[in-house]
């Protein structure tokens, strides 16, 4: 859908926040546009080719210890003053059911610019080249009339945010991103394989096309197609238990699901519970749980270069810094706005965030890392006497407590005797989140480290599609149940 605003005006935050003529204790105002061009081919063939523009206000309102929000795509004087009203009214009537009362110290005052530029910006390919790079690479795929099936995908986006406040906050912040997926389909008989890159849209960056038109692209590429092929033949994966290594790639799902969502405060305060679940983590588990073995540090850091959640302050205007979340394998803070954590007393991080200029700011993730080890991956596998190497996401299942899971991989190599030996299809695994990161035994250095992301993370009512990022080394879990795709 396009939205542009109904008059056209500079965007001078502070200036259209005077404008407003509001009785509340504090009045915020958050601008966003949003530019966001999809290609996408499929067999060759153009399927997909638009740009879309969203443009709008939030003005947010502090009244009587609750807060108001009103949204706009009118960003005259007029219809500001309308947004705010209705801002107004909601945090009136949100007075006689308030859980907390706040002040306006839950909105810190922020200045400046953050711009983040690409090394390749983002309109320095044309439609017709961008389209022709993808019809290369699903023609790269086609490797035998095994593969059925080729598909590429490239999505561009520039996000500018500015921000003002009644308590002196003027900050602007800039952003391009990348995401680019392509994938195989192969068949034989009745096996029917998919072979991806990292999994569905996990090559998602913030910057420009430096992170599609890379020197490793085609040999990637290649391997894509070769290993869609490689699996038609390939036994099942084995039902038993033993040690599961997995890739960056599914590690970045098992952060996302079984550290991140879990950690949450709105989920912990049963905000959440009505849509997107709970959480088992209590706010008694704070400081004191055992979340993973002593080799688990996990880090919220929205200040990593390239990586696709990183920002200087979140839409509250709450500085972003690199918190952990889990340290030497207990747990150390959750992922809470300032609101959750007043209303906790909990610790949190600058993670209040809203995907578009229609939505209030609510607790999410941002950029969760495991953060790397000291073991390279052939020592690792060197220790491994019977074990499965998987790699990128193809399903998963998790309890609205985020607990009790079962994820699936699109690819898998087991070990044995400290070598990686037959590639096996359709792996998957299962466990408890605190099993799960207690039997953590080996994390990999720095040379194993990789960052992906995802731009699909859905949460809230009205729902909310958020881009986060995601980094880790390659690990080792002991002792864990895997099992083929026949169970």
């Amino acid at each position: 859908m396009l939205s542009t605003p109904r008059t056209t005006v500079r965007i001078e935050p502070q200036r259209m926040l005077q404008s407003i003529h509001a009785s509340a204790d504090w009045v915020g105002l958050r601008v966003v546009k949003t530019t966001e061009t999809l290609r996408g081919v499929r067999d060759q063939k153009p399927k997909a080719n638009g740009s879309q523009v969203r443009y709008g206000a939030m003005v947010e309102v502090l009244v009587d210890g609750q807060i108001g929000y009103g949204a706009t795509v009118d960003l005259s004087t007029k219809g500001l003053q309308a947004a705010a009203d209705a801002a107004i009214l909601q945090a009136h009537a949100a007075a006689a059911w308030g859980l907390y009362p706040f002040t306006e110290q839950i909105r810190p005052v922020v200045k400046g610019n953050q711009i983040t530029a690409p090394e390749r910006a983002l309109d320095s390919l044309s439609p017709k080249e961008i389209n022709d790079l993808l019809i290369r690479i699903c023609y790269t795929l086609k490797l035998s009339d095994q593969i059925i099936q080729t598909s590429a995908t490239a999505i561009a986006t520039q996000r500018e945010t500015w921000f003002a406040s009644s308590n002196g906050s003027d900050a602007y912040q800039s952003s391009a991103s990348v995401v680019m997926d392509y994938e195989a389909t192969a068949k034989e008989g009745l096996v029917t394989q998919r072979r991806g890159a990292n999994g569905w849209f996990a090559r998602a960056y913030q910057g420009g096309w430096e992170w599609l038109l890379t020197p490793q692209l085609w040999e990637e590429v290649q391997r894509t197609g070769e290993q869609a092929i490689e699996l038609l033949t390939a036994p099942e994966c084995p039902s038993d238990t033993r040690t599961l290594v997995l890739a960056p790639d599914q590690m970045m799902l098992q952060l996302h699901e079984s550290v991140g969502h879990p950690l949450e405060l709105d989920r912990i305060l049963g905000d959440e519970r009505n849509y997107a679940g709970g959480s088992f983590v209590q706010p008694k588990d704070f400081g004191h749980l055992t979340y993973g073995s002593p080799l688990m540090n996990v880090t919220f850091d929205p200040t990593v270069q390239g990586e696709l959640a990183s920002y200087g302050s979140d839409d509250t205007g709450v500085t972003a810094r690199r918190e952990h979340l889990v340290k030497d394998g207990v747990l150390q803070r959750g992922l809470g706005s300032v609101e959750s954590q007043l209303r906790s007393g909990l610790p949190g991080v600058a993670n209040a965030r809203a995907c578009s200029w229609n939505r209030p700011p609510i607790d999410r993730m941002a950029n969760i890392n495991l953060e790397p080890g000291e073991t390279s991956f052939k020592d690792m596998i060197s220790k491994i006497e019977k074990g499965v190497f998987m790699q990128a996401n193809s399903s998963w299942s998790i309890d609205d407590q985020r607990y009790k899971f079962q994820f699936g991989c699109e690819y898998a190599q087991l070990i044995e005797n400290g070598e990686i030996t037959q590639t096996v299809r359709n792996p998957n695994y299962r466990s408890t989140t605190s099993d799960f990161w207690q039997s953590l035994s080996q994390v990999g250095d720095r040379s194993t480290w990789e960052m992906f992301g995802t731009p699909v993370c859905g949460k809230g009512e009205p729902n909310q599609i958020i881009w986060v990022g995601h980094a880790s080394p390659v690990c080792a879990f002991d002792n864990i149940e895997v099992f083929g795709g026949g169970e």
